[in-house]
């Protein structure tokens, strides 16, 4: 039996009539591509600063940090979004809790975070490696030019770090783009939810999956690009 390839399908409305099925994946890509961003921001700032804490010469700070890396980084992404969306609000006082219960893009918000806080530990751990492989003399040397410990990290350390670092975070990057497709389990209607309901609704699967890949695949070339354009342009920069 061979299977009944229709590409105007993308052409056709949806069944509340509201948008054709292409708009429908547009949608949904515009979430991934959102939601993504969001969780970028919070896993670029939180892992910069335990990445940090990882690294000065303060125990309890290496300690937490440690811990931090340790709980996020080994807890399933699956897991922890449905700890985010289904537990914190009940663990929250109970008119906070039921205020996040009833947030009508819920399911959104719990997602970026989610998404957010995990990628953070594995960002920390670039973080911590990239100043790591500078000799301590460079610490050293700014120490001696009368900076602070913080000014050292802010202009000596952390812009040499993103620079070096930047293929590994390009990497995170491109996994929290792909990582937004297990929102999916909270009832985000992200660009594989999209996908799923096309293939429910019109039974042609290969269609609506193939769009979807192709989808991912062009957001992940753009990252790449604008990261090898970066890369060109501070190469001199370390």
């Amino acid at each position: 039996m061979s299977y009944d390839w229709s590409w105007s399908i993308f052409l056709q409305p949806t069944l509340d009539g509201s948008m054709s099925y292409a708009e429908l994946l547009l949608q949904g890509t515009g979430i991934t591509v959102v939601t993504a961003l969001l969780g970028w921001v919070i896993a670029l700032a939180l892992g910069t600063i335990v990445g940090i804490m990882r690294t000065v010469p303060v125990p309890s700070l290496n300690c937490f940090a440690r811990a931090y890396v340790e709980v996020f980084r080994n807890i399933p992404l699956l897991m922890q979004l449905f700890l985010w969306y289904f537990v914190v609000p009940e663990l929250l006082p109970e008119g906070l809790g039921n205020w996040l219960k009833s947030l009508h893009y819920g399911s959104f918000y719990m997602a970026f975070i989610g998404l957010g806080v995990y990628t953070s530990s594995r960002v920390a751990e670039q973080i911590r490696a990239g100043i790591k492989s500078f000799p301590p003399g460079q610490t050293n040397a700014a120490l001696a030019l009368g900076m602070t410990l913080p000014q050292a990290y802010r202009h000596v350390l952390l812009p040499r770090t993103y620079i070096t670092m930047l293929p590994s975070l390009t990497s995170e990057m491109l996994a929290i783009i792909k990582n937004t497709s297990v929102a999916l389990t909270i009832g985000l209607a992200e660009l594989t939810a999209q996908a799923r309901a096309m293939q429910e609704y019109t039974f042609h699967v290969f269609e609506a999956f193939t769009a979807a890949t192709l989808i991912y695949f062009a957001l992940n070339v753009i990252v790449v690009q604008l990261s090898r354009m970066i890369e060109r342009r501070t190469a001199n920069k370390i």
